[in-house]
């Protein structure tokens, strides 16, 4: 089957537990039950766009452990091709995630197979049918300066979330389509939002949380807002929610507006559930939920 979206990425076991506060240095806090979920940036972008309704493939890597069955399960589940996922040596990585009562994570992430993914994985890749690349940064990043670059001259949307921020050469930068950061990356990488553009892109977003998303184009600046939700039980994977739904409306040939628009409440909606892949809406709950 041909996908309309590759997402190069991590995919993590999301270990989770709950603490009345995060301990301060050298102390110890009592928690909960630690809870075993499916995660990792690049698995969550994928499910998220698949929930939704876009044909998904990720590009990634998993151990051969029973982490990597867990992600290869909630993939599959959730219809997104598992071919390009291939099995490393290493251990599947790990993110170890501690939630406070307010929704509110924290999150250390250990690798391990991710640091796999290579650019000869990107060189066996068919473009045909592709009309979006989106790529994050839990994997090695020359492999996704290569992917950009291999996805620009195919013809293929290359969409960045950068986070964590990076370096990458500018190159790169101006070959991407979308640049997707949080606020609080926005400010580490340019003194205002208009200012990403000058980094490259043809296109920045600017994730806002709550608040909804700030569509950055040469054009100028559109905010868009969220919807309101009753709870907040969990904040994990909103970010990989809105760029999984982002990139889903863009293959499927939305404008980066009606992208985001649809975007932002994928990602308020992800936040009143548990967990991350576990949390992301179908389209009929969008529809059903939002009007």
């Amino acid at each position: 089957m041909t996908n309309e979206l590759l997402v190069l990425g991590s995919a993590n076991a999301d270990l989770v537990v709950e603490v009345g506060r995060r301990p301060a240095g050298g102390e110890t806090v009592l928690g909960g039950d630690t809870v075993v979920l499916p995660g990792g940036k690049g698995a969550n972008t994928a499910v998220a766009a698949a929930r939704v309704g876009a044909s998904v493939a990720l590009v990634g890597a998993v151990g051969d452990d029973g982490y990597g069955s867990v992600l290869r399960e909630s993939l599959e589940s959730a219809g997104v091709g598992t071919s390009l996922v291939k099995t490393s040596a290493r251990p599947t990585g790990i993110a170890y995630i501690t939630v406070t009562p307010d929704g509110e994570n924290s999150i250390v992430v250990s690798p391990g197979a991710n640091s796999d993914v290579a650019p000869s994985d990107v060189d066996s890749l068919s473009f045909d049918g592709v009309r979006v690349l989106t790529c994050s940064l839990e994997v090695p990043l020359e492999t996704v300066v290569h992917a950009i670059g291999v996805a620009a001259r195919a013809g293929v949307r290359p969409v960045l979330n950068l986070s964590p921020v990076a370096e990458l050469p500018a190159e790169a930068l101006r070959q991407l389509d979308v640049l997707i950061v949080n606020e609080h990356e926005a400010a580490q990488l340019a003194p205002d939002w208009r200012g990403l553009l000058g980094l490259g892109p043809a296109s920045a977003i600017v994730t806002l949380g709550s608040r909804g998303a700030a569509v950055v184009t040469r054009s100028g600046v559109v905010e868009v807002p969220s919807i309101e939700v009753p709870e907040v039980v969990d904040t994990t994977g909103a970010g990989d929610a809105f760029a999984g739904a982002l990139s889903a409306r863009l293959a499927q040939g939305d404008d980066l507006v009606q992208a985001a628009r649809y975007a932002v409440k994928v990602a308020a909606l992800s936040v009143t559930k548990a967990g991350a892949q576990p949390s992301y809406p179908t389209a009929a709950e969008v529809r059903s939920l939002t009007g």
